[in-house]
């Protein structure tokens, strides 16, 4: 006698946030690998085109972190690096520097940058809540973050938290800049998106929202990030919203 066909999915916390990732549509999800190959690659294949972060200089927030609280060197992991403008910025600090991002085109972009100032960045294209521990070991002094955080559904949050405690050293930094509540990005609460079933603008943050989400670490600051004009050698967008936390040391 034949085996019936399995119909039940979930065993694991990995199992319901998989399920949970095929609650939006296809084509507003752009957390997972296949989002990497089809939506992120897309967007990164023009390199010319106007967007403000394909600029090749780093956020004002990270400048002003490794200037005034965290002083280099340290190991640091870009999560969600793009073309690599902040893990070039580490590296020309003299930091030991992981990136990673789910388009290859926007790693391929970002190892041509580092090839080209000579520059020691390893990248890595991937989903960084589900590669192996070895691809991203830690731990890391500085874990930096411009624009993953807000492009996760809700439920990605648990493995963004798991990650942060995996791999971020005791006394070790978390640096973001995310959409502002106000100025970009979903105001919906958590349990509509899953209703609406997408959130292709991302989702917006308020200073309150992220006291909630990181409340096991201590907060240093939450500002909004400081516009910058076209000649500075710094990037700076007024819809984002910044913050510094740091992990305790037990």
């Amino acid at each position: 006698m034949n085996e019936p066909g399995i119909n039940r999915r979930l065993r694991s916390v990995d199992d319901l946030l998989e399920l949970m990732d095929g609650l939006f549509a296809q084509d507003a999800v752009r957390w997972t690998e296949t989002a990497g190959g089809v939506w992120w690659d897309g967007f990164y294949s023009d390199r010319n085109r106007s967007v403000p972060f394909f600029a090749d200089k780093p956020d004002e927030n990270l400048a002003a972190l490794v200037r005034d609280t965290v002083r280099p060197p340290f190991r640091a992991l870009d999560l969600g690096s793009g073309p690599g403008r902040n893990a070039l910025f580490l590296a020309e600090k003299g930091c030991t520097v992981d990136a990673v991002d789910l388009s290859a085109k926007a790693v391929q972009w970002g190892r041509e940058r580092a090839r080209d100032r000579n520059l020691e960045v390893s990248f890595t294209c991937g989903d960084a809540f589900t590669l192996p521990p070895e691809a991203l070991p830690g731990p890391y002094g500085l874990i930096y973050d411009s624009g993953c955080l807000h492009h996760l559904p809700p439920h990605r949050r648990i493995s963004y938290l798991q990650l942060l405690e995996r791999t971020l050293a005791p006394g070790g930094y978390l640096g973001l800049a995310c959409f502002a509540s106000g100025r970009m990005g979903s105001e919906l609460p958590d349990d509509q998106l899953y209703r609406n079933g997408r959130f292709e603008a991302g989702i917006a943050f308020s200073p309150a929202d992220l006291r909630w989400l990181f409340e096991g670490f201590e907060e240093l600051e939450i500002r909004p990030m400081i516009p910058q004009g076209n000649e500075s050698p710094l990037f700076g967008e007024p819809f984002l919203l910044t913050a510094v936390f740091r992990k305790p040391e037990a």
